[in-house]
């Protein structure tokens, strides 16, 4: 059916009708008038809605990840920038898991503790004790003594609240699913990290937690989309390439890009949404969640 199918044009034509046979000049005056009232009154109600619809349609859904949570103000990858992340109003937080000396899991970007902690050393050389310990909260002057986090207490912190976008550093893939499934986010995360760890999640039965990063045309057609097969691609500034986008696009799969850096403005937030991003990564998680609250439709 066309657009306006849905219009009674049987009622107009009829009401034409019977205003051309009346032989009353007053009387004809009279239901043209009517005609042209009714006429109105089906454009305002079915016509102009119909033809605006498409005008005013709901923009795309648009995930907002708080890259290591709220990591301006709060120490990054700690349990205060997760909350603080989720009251912005995000949809992901995104999280970097290492694994210490006597295989327990923690909270940290970087593979020694100097850059966010009053501590020194490898994380893969200290044991958990040690450890959770150091002060996270010692580069920022707001939040003295906040502790390393385990894995456990961030998902303990995320609760229902929203997803994890899961950096797996240094973890395998039998520990991730264990930690997720006794949180209850097996639906609720999406694992980050090298082709290793997605072929070991596939083999587990669990693909559909895999992202993994687009990287060139053939590694995303080939192996990505071929092989392992995805809900989300990742995608940073190297690869987020339009024909890049097109084929994970055509292939149904969400798209998450990184905007950070210098990347991580309006503008660029607009142009990654133009180019088809269906989640941003970001630095300024406050910014984009207001920003997409007053993007028009």
């Amino acid at each position: 059916m066309s657009r306006f199918g849905c219009l009674p044009w049987g009622l107009l034509l009829s009401v034409m009708a019977f205003s051309q046979t009346d032989t009353g000049s007053a009387r004809r005056a009279n239901y043209g008038s009517r005609f042209m009232d009714i006429l109105l009154m089906m454009t305002r109600r079915v016509l102009l809605p119909t033809l605006a619809a498409p005008l005013f349609a709901a923009p795309r859904k648009i995930e907002v990840i708080a890259h290591r949570g709220e990591h301006i103000e709060c120490p990054e990858n700690t349990l205060p920038a997760i909350e603080k992340a989720i009251s912005l109003g995000v949809d992901w937080v995104e999280l970097d898991i290492r694994t210490t000396r006597d295989g327990k899991w923690v909270l940290m970007h970087n593979s020694t503790v100097e850059g966010t902690t009053n501590g020194q050393g490898a994380v893969a050389e200290m044991d958990f004790a040690d450890l959770v310990k150091l002060d996270a909260g010692a580069k920022k002057a707001k939040y003295p003594g906040t502790p390393v986090p385990s894995f456990d207490q961030a998902l303990e912190t995320i609760g229902r609240r929203c997803g994890l976008y899961l950096d797996a550093k240094q973890i395998t893939a039998p520990a991730i699913l264990d930690h997720l499934r006794r949180h209850k986010m097996l639906d609720r995360c999406v694992v980050y990290g090298g082709l290793s760890l997605h072929r070991a999640l596939q083999t587990l039965g669990y693909a559909h937690l895999s992202m993994p990063e687009a990287v060139s045309v053939t590694v995303l057609r080939d192996t990505i989309l071929k092989e392992l097969n995805p809900k989300v691609i990742a995608f940073d500034r190297r690869d987020f390439r339009d024909e890049m986008i097109a084929l994970a696009l055509e292939a149904k799969k969400g798209v998450f890009v990184d905007r950070l850096g210098s990347d991580d403005t309006e503008t660029a937030w607009l142009d990654a949404i133009h180019r088809g991003a269906t989640g941003i990564q970001t630095d300024h998680p406050g910014e984009l969640v207001r920003m997409l609250t007053r993007r028009p439709g």
